[in-house]
């Protein structure tokens, strides 16, 4: 045998055997893992089911908690499935598809991130079988897509409406009641979801059933009690006066929103100062005094009583400002800056030249307030002219502690969010799993062919919320699914698993609402996801060069 190297002999070459018929030769075969068919759909399969494992633990209101350590130290304690995927290093591309469905569910719901993939790992675990016995994949696709849609369709029969106003928002509390029973911070749901729905309902358009939730800011400082968050009408942000002496409160203020910096303009090209003799010195120490005289008149002269700036300013220009009577804040982020002008009315001014009277931004009051012993401080700035822009203000023992509960409330005002953009509700504890899965098997016997089998499969893959709820309540998983699906069958739609130990397997009687919206959003990303992993039959993985 013969070979000859081609123009890329690190990839491969030319041979010829002995008959001088010519082959080609590709290196680096030894370091390719391929799978084909089966093998491949069942390593797919296998992977992602072990994602899905790692979440089952932590659904529902008795669900467990997971400690993710990073490469740098840092710890974090949840059972939020978003966040616990995000957090893990997974190299596998089939599992990074079960983080993204999660991650989905997170930005289009806001809750239900461990549900979602715990339902699709269950589909995947009768894909699994299905496959086993020589059902063709495209066959289950279509199968679990047609199941999928009678369960929704289902679920919209059960759903109630519900009615509330900015006033009476009873349903609203409930079901931010629910969103928190199964966080870390459930023994303070109460108060926190009265929070939650106070500032939806704040930045919320009633009217046009919409809901801007980069209007609420939220904030935390370690230290208090959880017990002391509270709701503020208006804007909290990280920052302190720039200078000790300023006043510490401000009532009625006019406030200047500047992204201009206290400085002497710079020169747009490259230029050398020679400074040779004392008299220089001075006259350059001169004209920068005039440049920020002049910068605090203009704010002076405009009505302004207090600056918030996005950039910051040295000791000189801090010292004017204090002399001049005009408190300032320094290093405000643009976002917040924004939130601010939006809040008090003001309009952010790029040049001092441009400000006047009328750009000015208003507010009851600013004060400045320090949090426990330590130099920590902040300003809340209270009684705005529009209430569309609120902060909650999270307190906590540990700042673990303060990330989840921020985590735990942006849920929760999801969930509200979307019972104001959809007032359509099923109830949970896995009753609306187990109204859908007796459904689509009612279902399956008036289809013929070998959907049936997916079908079918659909249905099983529902009861494993219930089953998984219960077993994470220290629950009997049959003898609780079977109390519920008998109760069912003699007409009870709302029975689901009593994991909170109520004496009540009536969901609607124990109050625990879920959104129509939410569950069936998860049902069809579930479905889509476990889809586009059957459809896979092929996988090539290069390693890197040892």
């Amino acid at each position: 045998m013969m070979q000859v190297p081609l123009a890329f002999p690190t990839i491969m070459s030319l041979a010829f055997d002995e008959y001088g018929r010519p082959f080609i030769l590709v290196r680096e075969q030894e370091q390719k893992e391929r799978l084909k068919g089966l093998e491949a759909q069942k390593a797919n399969i296998l992977a992602a089911q072990r994602v899905a494992n790692v979440l089952k633990t932590s659904l529902g209101p008795r669900g467990l908690d997971k400690i993710l350590v990073s490469p740098d130290g840092e710890v974090t304690v949840t059972n939020d499935g978003a966040t616990i995927l995000d957090k893990m290093d997974i190299d596998h591309a089939i599992a990074e598809l079960m983080v993204a469905l999660s991650k989905s569910q997170d930005s289009e719901i806001g809750d239900g991130t461990t549900g979602v993939v715990v339902f699709a790992g269950a589909l995947l675990e009768q894909a699994s079988q299905m496959l086993d016995k020589g059902i063709h994949s495209a066959r289950i696709s279509e199968g679990f897509e047609k199941a999928c849609e009678i369960g929704c369709r289902r679920l919209e029969e059960l759903a109630d409406t519900i009615n509330f106003t900015r006033t009476d928002y009873a349903p609203l509390l409930q079901t931010a009641r629910s969103t928190l029973n199964s966080k870390v911070v459930n023994r303070d749901r109460d108060h926190l979801a009265d929070i939650c729905v106070q500032a939806v309902l704040s930045v919320a358009d009633l009217d046009r059933r919409d809901v801007n939730l980069d209007l609420v800011k939220v904030e935390g400082k370690v230290g208090g009690r959880l017990q002391e968050t509270c709701l503020v009408k208006g804007i909290v942000i990280d920052k302190d006066f720039s200078h000790p002496q300023m006043p510490k409160e401000l009532s009625n203020p006019k406030i200047a929103i500047l992204t201009c910096p206290f400085e002497p303009p710079k020169p747009k090209t490259k230029h050398t100062v020679h400074v040779s003799n004392a008299e220089d010195l001075k006259h350059l120490h001169e004209q920068e005094q005039a440049y920020f005289r002049r910068e605090v008149q203009l704010c002076v002269d405009a009505g302004a009583t207090l600056v918030i700036c996005q950039w910051g300013f040295d000791d000189e220009a801090n010292y004017l400002l204090f002399r001049n009577q005009l408190p300032a804040v320094r290093w405000v982020g643009g976002v917040e800056l924004e939130l601010i002008a939006i809040a008090t009315g003001g309009r952010i001014v790029p040049r001092f030249e441009e400000l006047t009277n009328a750009k000015l931004g208003t507010c009851e009051r600013v004060r400045e307030v320090a949090m426990g012993t330590t130099k920590d401080r902040m300003l809340f700035i209270e009684g705005c002219p529009n209430s569309r822009a609120v902060t909650v203000f999270i307190r906590g023992g540990n700042h673990m502690l303060i990330e989840e509960a921020k985590r735990s409330l942006h849920d929760a005002m999801c969930m509200v969010r979307n019972l104001i953009r959809d007032n359509r509700i099923v109830y949970g504890g896995g009753s609306a799993e187990i109204a859908a899965s007796l459904a689509v098997t009612t279902a399956a016997d008036t289809v013929s062919g070998v959907e049936q089998y997916a079908i079918r499969g659909f249905a099983d893959a529902l009861e494993a919320i219930p089953i998984n709820l219960a077993l994470n309540s220290g629950l009997n998983p049959v003898k609780s699914l079977s109390e519920a699906k008998l109760s069912q069958a003699n007409g009870n739609p709302y029975s689901g698993i009593d994991c909170m130990d109520k004496g009540t397997i009536n969901m609607k009687e124990q109050g625990v609402y879920e959104t129509l919206h939410g569950k069936c959003c998860q049902l069809r990303l579930a479905t889509q996801v476990v889809k586009m992993i059957l459809k896979v039959d092929d996988v090539i993985v290069t390693r890197k060069d040892e």
